[in-house]
């Protein structure tokens, strides 16, 4: 089943408008996931809203939202309210500007979004809009309310679609200033770079997403499955991070070893990548409120024993 956009409206560059809907690119739901439960009973903790006054569990209806002014005042503002405040990017996402992509600072990325045409109509314009800002090899900026904030949003080509990033305003950025000043202003020798270059000509590659696998989640299901099993568990020795003495001595070391592992691994059949990011669960436990599809996976996979992670 498709998901569920997260906002559907319109997209507006000058006249040409075309119905959108915005899409959430990315998913953390396949993640291992704990409940918190009752150490004495094994039973799962239910959190109540009280009134922190009279302890009374207070009914979703009667909840209202409340800016704080002081300790004990509070302004109260009402769904209605907050509805009416109006702003066009309630239901338009307009172009704003268009600006070069090397000019978006990575710390006001937030998060991607699809956007693609909503319906029959308007693929048209959609198009014209996508072309458009290909054609310029630029960014589109405008405006979205979520969740009731508005958001800016940067706008990209993707395939047939778009990819829209939400950017963060600058009053969210904190200033690099605080955290650098106390960095020592070091002298690096042009032999250090030569042999640090020589290690990043070492590790060169291709960015390559299903090499990724994410350890620890690989970890936390091996966890989970020999406690089914009911295997003893036992505590892996951490690596201990060593103190550089000499940094040249480090770099010629590091250069060494990293040819004495190519030349090793040179003699091996090569491995095929294993595709992490598609699927890296191999969990046989089902989790509540995961789909029926899931439940139907993880019953097949109880029935032989499972493979270990690469």
């Amino acid at each position: 089943m498709a998901p569920r956009a997260n906002w559907k409206g319109f997209l507006r560059l000058s006249l040409v408008t075309c119905p959108v809907a915005l899409y959430p690119a990315t998913s953390e739901s396949e993640k291992v996931s704990f409940n918190q439960l009752n150490r004495k009973t094994g039973h799962r903790i239910k959190y109540a809203k009280v009134d922190a006054d009279t302890g009374e569990e207070v009914a979703n209806e009667d909840i209202v939202k409340g800016y704080k002014v002081d300790t004990d005042t509070f302004i109260e503002v009402t769904k209605e309210e907050l509805e009416n405040v109006a702003l066009e990017s309630t239901r338009t996402i307009e172009i704003d500007e268009f600006v070069d992509r090397s000019e978006i600072d990575p710390r006001y990325l937030i998060r991607p979004y699809y956007l693609v045409p909503d319906g029959k109509v308007g693929h048209d314009a959609f198009a014209v809009i996508r072309e458009t800002i290909r054609e310029m090899n630029k960014v589109a900026i405008g405006r979205v309310v979520l969740t009731n904030r508005e958001h800016i949003i940067a706008l990209d080509p993707l395939g047939k679609g778009l990819m829209g990033t939400l950017l963060r305003y600058p009053y969210e950025v904190r200033s690099a200033d605080e955290y650098f000043d106390d960095i020592q202003d070091v002298k690096v020798t042009k032999d250090m770079l030569d042999l640090a270059r020589h290690i990043v000509n070492q590790k060169a590659g291709h960015f390559e997403p299903d090499k990724f696998e994410d350890q620890y989640e690989t970890a936390l299901i091996d966890l989970i499955n020999q406690k089914r099993a009911g295997k003893p568990i036992t505590a892996k020795a951490r690596p201990r991070g060593e103190n550089v003495v000499d940094l040249m001595d480090a770099l010629r070391k590091s250069i060494g070893g990293g040819a004495a592992a190519a030349t090793e691994a040179s003699k091996k059949p090569a491995k095929k990548a294993r595709k992490a990011a598609a699927g890296q669960k191999e969990m046989l436990m089902p989790i509540a409120g995961k789909k029926s599809a899931k439940e139907t996976a993880a019953k097949k996979l109880a029935a032989k024993p499972q493979r270990k992670s690469a």
